[in-house]
């Protein structure tokens, strides 16, 4: 597979690349968000994922992280010290598919490099994550699943991929408990524990996105459900 590196201290590039070489993948590096933009243009061969650290000279890397997502679907792992759930939270609004905290082991890297690769690979086969139905409708909100399109009240949501996958799991049967490492199975298509954190995180976004934080519940110890809403506003 192919990664685009995007990290502007050249002793931890190498580092990195070095490890993913040795599993695999073919690693291309930039040392600046400009880089990283004019290496993902259309006529370029397609990258499986990004790894997008925060710390780069000349732009701030939640821009990059909005840019590229402006122009592919490639899935991105931002790369950041800040471990506070507010940032990461900022991260997977700008389209971001997962984060790695610094420091971080080798081992979990690589873990969620192929979870959102799988996932991404998966969802090419389908063209959606399963089901008969192609619309869903929750009171206010509905949910294509062809065109993977949320609204609320007839105004357009942005979701990311994950949190597209995880409304749409749940939505598959509203009321209904699923739990925690059902939905990790089935969203990362992964079974490491690692991931928990991630699946709270994006838990909250959604909740924060929909304007909606009751629609998500959670079953304390067991996992999350949707609530079944009645057709009110979001505000």
């Amino acid at each position: 597979m192919r990664l685009l590196l995007v990290e502007d201290d050249n002793h931890v590039a190498a580092a990195v690349s070095a490890v993913l070489a040795r599993h695999g993948f073919d690693v291309t590096h930039a040392r600046s968000g400009e880089e990283a933009l004019q290496a993902l243009v259309p006529e370029a061969d397609g990258f499986g994922v990004v790894l997008l650290d925060l710390g780069l000279p000349d732009q701030d890397g939640y821009e990059v992280c909005g840019k590229i997502r402006k122009r592919t679907s490639t899935p991105v792992i931002m790369v950041t010290a800040r471990s506070d759930v507010r940032s990461r939270i900022h991260g997977l609004n700008l389209g971001a598919d997962d984060y790695v905290v610094k420091p971080y082991d080798a081992g979990e890297l690589l873990a969620r490099i192929h979870a959102v690769s799988r996932r991404t690979v998966h969802e090419d086969a389908t063209g959606s994550t399963g089901g008969t139905e192609t619309v869903v409708r929750l009171g206010a909100v509905r949910i294509e699943l062809p065109t993977r399109q949320v609204s609320v009240n007839g105004s357009v949501v942005q979701l990311t991929r994950k949190e597209f996958d995880l409304l749409a799991l749940l939505a598959q049967r509203p009321g209904v408990v699923f739990r925690r490492e059902q939905i990790i199975s089935e969203v990362w298509r992964t079974s490491w524990e690692g991931t928990g954190r991630t699946l709270e995180v994006h838990v909250a976004s959604l909740r924060s996105k929909l304007r909606m934080p009751a629609l998500v519940e959670t079953v304390r110890g067991v996992g999350y459900r949707l609530a079944a809403p009645t057709a009110q506003g979001a505000g």
